[in-house]
């Protein structure tokens, strides 16, 4: 083969390259998040990992549009609107009311969730092992969570006899949770009083009931809005010396006591792959729905030793984490 022939093989290949790259496929996701960017990075951050690892490069095969309702349910479906007009194929999003919000607002397009509480039981999915609808992904239900919570505040507080549960009305996972406290509250020989708050406007009048109900300890239940409000839940538990089992690490972290559930940034990482294989042309509704295998406790031992509370040894050996 001569010279010549040969450079300009070399130059029809190499165009032929460049038009295969310049008429690739982007793939377009959506991310719904319940609060902000900041707030959700840990969150954020395992997703795009996971993406990354399966092969999508943001800017060359793929590009995320996100959308932030900064703690504000009313929001979601018109940021859900905002992701179709945009032409995403799939669309991801964590908890059960932003789930149910890309359910009903954009039935046709395929939905990975992640950490929602009940999917079934919360009408998002037909089952677990087969969805039926055009949404799957990750689950954090477990049974008696809350029972479990209950009983991690009674091993640090023997004498524990009253306990508040902030809980969001609007949030339907919520029905099944205190259907589980109660009934762990019952068996523990626990008074419980619950109190509401529907959004950040709500929780100034959901704090003034706590301290007039006066309990010995208080447990939030899973929801967006109170992970969003984190640094002002944690806040006021330490202004009331008021002892507090959650289930989401980053309210540890901001200055609750404990917390005990699954992995959530795991869980976001894990989700890629749900993306992928709808990418790739498997159905949301033949997909499983996966549940958590595995539980972390999450302790503040500098909010333990404010409140003057010894953690017994029995407690912290279980701990995943504690934080110094």
């Amino acid at each position: 083969m001569g010279r010549g022939v040969l450079l300009a093989l070399v130059l029809v290949l190499a165009a032929v390259g460049s038009a295969q790259a310049q008429t690739a496929r982007s793939h377009r996701i959506g991310f719904l998040g319940n609060s902000t960017p900041a707030l959700e990075a840990n969150l954020i951050g395992p997703f795009r990992d996971g993406l990354r690892q399966l092969g999508y490069i943001e800017g060359v095969n793929s590009h995320v549009e996100y959308r932030w309702a900064e703690g504000d349910y009313a929001r979601f479906p018109g940021l859900v609107a905002e992701l179709v007009a945009a032409k995403v194929e799939v669309i991801v999003t964590a908890g059960t009311p932003a789930a149910l919000a890309v359910k009903t607002t954009a039935p046709a397009t395929p939905l990975v969730m992640v950490a929602v509480g009940d999917p079934v039981g919360t009408g998002l999915v037909q089952s677990l092992s087969r969805p039926g609808v055009n949404a799957t992904g990750l689950s954090s239900i477990a049974p008696d969570m809350e029972g479990k919570r209950l009983q991690l505040l009674r091993e640090l507080l023997p004498k524990l006899s009253r306990v508040g549960i902030l809980r969001n009305p609007a949030n339907p996972f919520h029905i099944g949770s205190s259907d589980q406290a109660r009934e762990a509250a019952q068996a523990m020989g626990i008074k419980l009083e619950f109190i509401a708050a529907r959004s950040t406007g709500e929780l100034a009048d959901a704090f003034g009931a706590i301290q007039k109900g006066r309990p010995d300890a208080l447990v939030v239940f899973a929801d967006r809005v109170f992970l969003h409000n984190r640094r002002r839940i944690s806040d006021f538990a330490l202004e009331q010396r008021l002892p507090t089992a959650v289930t989401h690490q980053e309210l540890v972290e901001s200055g609750s006591l404990l917390s005990f559930g699954a992995n959530y940034p795991d869980m976001h990482r894990r989700a890629a792959a749900y993306v992928d294989k709808i990418l790739k042309g498997a159905k949301a509704a033949e997909l499983p729905i996966e549940q958590p295998t595995s539980f972390e406790l999450v302790i503040n031992l500098k909010t333990a030793k404010a409140f003057g509370m010894p953690i017994p040894a029995a407690v912290l050996l279980r701990a995943n984490r504690v934080i110094e």
